[in-house]
C-alpha cells in the first residue's frame, strides 16, 4: 500500500491553483481540531482529502501494516459528504476505515481504544450552528492528535494536486458491522454498576445532534422516568435553539412537569449543563463543585485539587478553597485541562461550558456520564440538585462576544488596554477581568466578575465597545 503519492503531470492551471491555496493558507487546528463553515476552506471536500491523506501517511508510518480507522459525525447536513472525502484521502494512503454513522464524540474514542483502531475520528462543530462542520482524532489512549503532527499537516496542506489524494486507492473498506451504539452504551452503563433511577423524573435535551438515540437508551436502561425533547434530528436542526446553549425549553419543561432535573447536551454529547428542580441552570462549575466535594467526602480526590480555566467563577475558587481543595486554572479548551489533570495527577478537572474530563474514566469529555456522575451523587445523598450547590456562592458574572476581523495581542493596542485597566481598577479586588480570543471563531470574548451586577454589566459594555471600534467587523 502507498505511504506517498507520485504526483503525475498537471496542467499548469490546476498547480497554479494548489499553490495559491498553499500561499494563502491560514491556520488549520484550533483548540478543538479544525472547524469552519462547511463547504468552504478548510471544510471543503478537496482540503479534506488532503488532511485524510496527510493524516493517513502519518497512521502508516507510525503503526505498521494494515492501519485501521474508526471514523463517526454528529447529525449535520454536511457531515456525510465530509465523511466521504476524509475517506477518500484516508484510503488513499493506505488506511482501512470504519463508518460508525453518527457517534458521539466520547463514543468515537472510547470506541477506538476498545476495538484496536489506530486512530479515530469524529466530524462534528460540537456546539456550532448546522452550517459549520469540523473534524477531531483521537488516539488509542483518548488523546487528540499531537500538535506536532497538526504542524505536519498544516505545513503540507496545499503541496498536494488536488485529484492526488484519490487518485490511488488503497485499503479495502472493513465490512460494515452492527453493534458500535449498543458497544458504547454497555460502556457508560458499566460505570454505574447496580445504579437506578427508579421513581426519578427526568428530562434531557439531546440538542438534535449525536446523542438523540444513545442518551435516552442509556437512561430508560437506569430506570428513569424520562421526558426527552431535542431528539429529532434533520441535519439543520442540531443546536438550534435547543441543547447546552439553549436550555430555556429545557428548564421549562421541567418546571412545567415537576421533573427532579433536567440535562442538556450538546451537538456532539462531550458536555451536560443542567436544570434544577426549580428551573434554574447548573452550568460547568456547579458540576465540578457537586462531584469533587463528593469525592473529597468519599476520600478519593487526592490529590486535594480541581483543574478549571481562567473562565471558572471566582465563587468557585473561593468555595473550594474554604473545603482545603486547591483550584488549578488553565488557559479556555479541554486539552489544556486535560494537559493539567495529567500533569499534577488529578482527579477532575472541566470547563463552565459542561466539559468535564475524569481522567479515571476517560481523558475525553463526556456529557453522559458527567450527567450520571452528578445524578449518582444525588441518589446517594437522598438531595435534590439545588441542595447539592450548598456551600457554593457563584459571583455576579457577565460574559459578552463581539465579533472580530483580526486577532492582535490585546496589548498591543491602546484603546483597548486601557479599557481594561480601566476596569481592573474600577473592581480593586472586588472582582475580575478576563479578554480573550476564542479558539474556534472571530470572536473576542469579554468576561467580568463582581459583587454587582449591574456594574459589572456596564463595565462589560465598555470594554466591548472600546474593541468593536478597534477590530471588529463592519456592521451588516
Amino acid at each position: 500500500m502507498p505511504q506517498s503519492l507520485v504526483i503525475d503531470s498537471e496542467t499548469a492551471h490546476a498547480r497554479n491553483h494548489m499553490m495559491s491555496r498553499a500561499k494563502t493558507m491560514v491556520k488549520l487546528f484550533g483548540t478543538d481540531g479544525i472547524r469552519g463553515k462547511a463547504g468552504t476552506f478548510p471544510l471543503d471536500a478537496e482540503t479534506m482529502r488532503e488532511v485524510g491523506f496527510l493524516l493517513a501517511r502519518h497512521i502508516v508510518s507510525s503503526s505498521g501494516a494494515s492501519p485501521r480507522i474508526l471514523i463517526g459525525r454528529d447529525t449535520r447536513e454536511s457531515g456525510p459528504w465530509l465523511e466521504s472525502a476524509l475517506t477518500d484521502g484516508l484510503r488513499s494512503a493506505g488506511v482501512a476505515v470504519q463508518s460508525v454513522d453518527v457517534m458521539t464524540t466520547p463514543g468515537i474514542a472510547f470506541l477506538t481504544g476498545a476495538n484496536m483502531f489506530d486512530a479515530g475520528v469524529v466530524i462534528s462543530a460540537s456546539h456550532n450552528p448546522f452550517q459549520d462542520n469540523g473534524i477531531k482524532v483521537f488516539l488509542p489512549s483518548g488523546r487528540k492528535l499531537p500538535e506536532s503532527v497538526e504542524a505536519s499537516i498544516e505545513s503540507e496542506i496545499g503541496t498536494i494536486p488536488l485529484n492526488a489524494a484519490s487518485a490511488t486507492a488503497g485499503g479495502d473498506p472493513i465490512p460494515t458491522e452492527t453493534g458500535f451504539e449498543s458497544q458504547y452504551e454497555r460502556h457508560v452503563l458499566g460505570l454505574f454498576p447496580g445504579m437506578s433511577l427508579a421513581g426519578m423524573r427526568i428530562v434531557i435535551d439531546c440538542a438534535n445532534g449525536a446523542s438523540s438515540s444513545i442518551a435516552p437508551n442509556i437512561f430508560k436502561s437506569l430506570g428513569a422516568d424520562l421526558d426527552v425533547i431535542g431528539a429529532s434530528p434533520d441535519g439543520r436542526n442540531i443546536n438550534a435553539e435547543c441543547g447546552s446553549l439553549h436550555m430555556e425549553k429545557l428548564c421549562e419543561r421541567v418546571r412545567e412537569t415537576g421533573a427532579d432535573l433536567g440535562v442538556a447536551f450538546d451537538g456532539d454529547a462531550d458536555r451536560a449543563l443542567l436544570c434544577d428542580e426549580k428551573g434554574e441552570i447548573v452550568d460547568g462549575d456547579g458540576i465540578l463543585w457537586i462531584v469533587a466535594t463528593e469525592m473529597m467526602r468519599s476520600g478519593i480526590l487526592e490529590p486535594n485539587r480541581v483543574v478549571a480555566t481562567v473562565m471558572s467563577n471566582i465563587g468557585l475558587e473561593i468555595a473550594l478553597r474554604d473545603l482545603g481543595v486547591e483550584l488549578v486554572r488553565t488557559d479556555v479548551g479541554d486539552k489544556y485541562v486535560l494537559d493539567e489533570l495529567l500533569r499534577s495527577g488529578g482527579r477532575i478537572g472541566g470547563e463552565q461550558s459542561g466539559h468535564v474530563i475524569l481522567p479515571d474514566t476517560s481523558l475525553v469529555g463526556d456529557g453522559i456520564v458527567t450527567s450520571l456522575k452528578v445524578i449518582e451523587v444525588l441518589a446517594r445523598n437522598r438531595i435534590g440538585l439545588s441542595e447539592a450547590l450548598t456551600g457554593f456562592k457563584r459571583y455576579p458574572q457577565v460574559l459578552k462576544n463581539v465579533r472580530v476581523a483580526s486577532k492582535p495581542d490585546l496589548n498591543t493596542v491602546p484603546s483597548i488596554k486601557d479599557a481594561i485597566d480601566h476596569v481592573s481598577s474600577k473592581l480593586a479586588g472586588r472582582g475580575r477581568i478576563l479578554v480573550r480570543y476564542s479558539g474556534t471563531e472571530n470572536l473576542a470574548r469579554v468576561m467580568i466578575e463582581g459583587d454587582d451586577q449591574e456594574i459589572i454589566e456596564t463595565l462589560a459594555d465598555g470594554v466591548v465597545e472600546s474593541i468593536r471600534i478597534a477590530i471588529g467587523t463592519p456592521a451588516e
